[in-house]
C-alpha cells in the first residue's frame, strides 16, 4: 500500500506542477485531470474508496468539464480553430498517458494488496462522510458553495458579450 501511495503522490506532484506551468489552457487541464486522478488513488490507498470515487466523479469529471467549457467559451475567434487542431496531436497525449499508466499500476497494486488481506484499511462509509459534512464541517461546505457560486457568476460575466 505504501508503494501505491508514494507512486500516486509523486505523479500527483509532477502533474500538478505541469498543470500550473503550462501556457496552453487545454494542456494544463489535461495535466490537472491526471493530478486529480492521482489524488483519487491516494484516497484509495489511504482506505477511503468513497472519497476516491467522489474525487473522480466530482472533480475529474464535473469540475474539469466546467473548466473546459469556460476555455472553449473564451476562445471563440478564428485563430482558436487552428489552435484546437494542435491539441489533438499525439505528442500532447504521450506524457499524460504515461502518468495515467503509472497511476493505474499503483491503483492495481493497492487493490490487490487489499484483496489479498495484506493490509486491512479502515473503510469510510458514505453515511459517515455525509454525517461529517452536514454536522461538523457545515461551515466549510457552505464556504465551498459560495466560492463555486462566485466562480460561476465570474465565468458568466467573462463569457457574455
Amino acid at each position: 500500500m505504501n508503494v501505491a501511495f508514494c507512486a500516486a503522490a509523486a505523479v500527483t506532484l509532477v502533474t500538478t506542477a505541469l498543470a500550473i506551468t503550462r501556457a496552453n489552457a487545454v494542456h494544463a487541464l489535461l495535466y490537472f485531470v491526471v493530478s486529480l486522478l492521482g489524488m483519487a488513488v491516494i484516497f484509495f490507498a489511504l482506505g477511503a474508496p468513497f472519497a476516491a470515487a467522489l474525487e473522480v466523479i466530482v472533480y475529474a469529471g464535473a469540475i474539469v468539464v466546467l473548466f473546459l467549457f469556460v476555455v472553449m467559451m473564451l476562445s471563440l475567434d478564428r485563430a482558436a480553430a487552428l489552435r484546437e487542431r494542435s491539441w489533438m496531436a499525439r505528442s500532447v497525449w504521450v506524457l499524460p498517458a504515461v502518468f495515467v499508466a503509472l497511476l493505474g499500476g499503483a491503483l492495481a497494486r493497492a487493490v490487490f494488496a487489499t484483496a489479498g488481506g495484506a493490509v486491512a484499511p479502515q473503510v469510510i462509509t458514505p453515511q459517515a462522510v455525509g454525517l461529517r459534512l452536514f454536522t461538523t464541517d457545515l461551515g466549510a461546505v457552505e464556504l465551498a458553495s459560495m466560492l463555486l457560486l462566485a466562480s460561476l457568476v465570474g465565468a458568466f460575466h467573462l463569457g457574455r458579450k
